[in-house]
């Protein structure tokens, strides 16, 4: 099971050159979904209804759920009305009206739509505009970390995904890892069970490789990568997978993955179980150094 927390945060539209923030990665309906999580999020925590809000703005209490939803295009005065009517902090409605005012015409992942189930696509958006992102992974290596072989290799006879789809997959999983380079890469940091550096992806070949990768990406400033020996037998993950997307100004969000579906936890106080957890998990875990050394004798050990 994953569970995904995500803060939003500021998404400039226009950088000091004119151009947009990360311009091929928009994502109008991520951006959405956002701006109606914290319409909905603002409204209960004043302890109105979808009505009340709905007879301030004069509207139909069902454009105040399709807004609250992201189905319908939040315009900047409607939200500025909306959270004058929460009685909204002044700085939380321009931050809001700033995000719902940005235009992007396409979302970066259109290409991949059709290979993108439905429930997976506003997460896909979300990532591609996180400033950061951690991630606790005891079964597997990150989709961010993994080469092309290695992805392709998880793929083979999987339940969820056609033969005839798994390359673009592929595709779609090396176009995501763009975000770990440019001008202002995610800030990537994930911590992953020591059994992962000796599970076979691929065979012996396809995982040197991928080994080889790791200690490649664990030089960038932006890429902090961590083991969790096996000595280390309680710990926060436990429970399952998570990760974490982190951005400046917006309330954190949970993404929880089933087989075939996810539902996405907005709960603040469950939010912030999972990222006292994410620090407990790092604190724990090998250091960065340590780390490099554990994957090296892996490698070396490799047939």
């Amino acid at each position: 099971m994953n569970l995904v927390l995500v803060r939003l945060g500021r998404l400039t539209p226009h950088d000091g050159c004119g151009e947009g923030l990360f311009p091929e990665r928009g994502d109008p309906p991520a951006l959405r979904w956002l701006v109606g999580n914290e319409l909905r999020q603002a409204r209960v925590r004043v302890g109105k209804t979808q009505a009340d809000a709905a007879q301030a703005v004069g509207c139909s209490k069902s454009k105040i759920n399709y807004l609250e939803s992201g189905r319908n295009q939040q315009q900047p005065e409607e939200v500025r009305r909306l959270l004058a009517f929460y009685s909204a902090d002044p700085a939380h409605i321009e931050r809001l009206v700033t995000l719902t005012e940005r235009a992007d015409q396409q979302s970066w992942w259109a290409p991949f739509s059709d290979i993108v189930p439905k429930w997976l696509k506003t997460f896909v958006g979300l990532e591609a505009l996180a400033q950061s992102e951690f991630v606790y992974e005891p079964l597997l290596l990150p989709g961010l970390v993994q080469t092309p072989d290695y992805a392709a290799a998880l793929l083979i006879n999987n339940l969820r995904v056609a033969p005839a789809g798994a390359d673009r997959v592929v595709k779609l999983r090396m176009a995501r890892q763009a975000r770990l380079s440019g001008n202002e890469p995610l800030q990537y940091h994930a911590v992953i069970e020591e059994p992962v550096l000796n599970r076979l992806v691929g065979g012996p070949n396809v995982m040197r490789a991928q080994l080889r990768h790791l200690l490649k990406l664990m030089e960038q400033d932006n890429i902090v990568l961590q083991v969790m020996p096996s000595c280390v037998a309680v710990h926060d993950g436990l429970d399952g997978e998570f990760t974490l997307l982190t951005f400046a100004e917006a309330l954190s969000i949970g993404y929880v993955e089933f087989p075939a579906g996810a539902v996405y936890v907005q709960d603040q106080d469950q939010v912030a179980l999972h990222s006292k957890a994410a620090d407990r998990l790092s604190s724990v875990a090998l250091s960065p150094t340590d780390t490099a050394e554990m994957i090296r004798t892996y490698l070396d050990a490799l047939p």
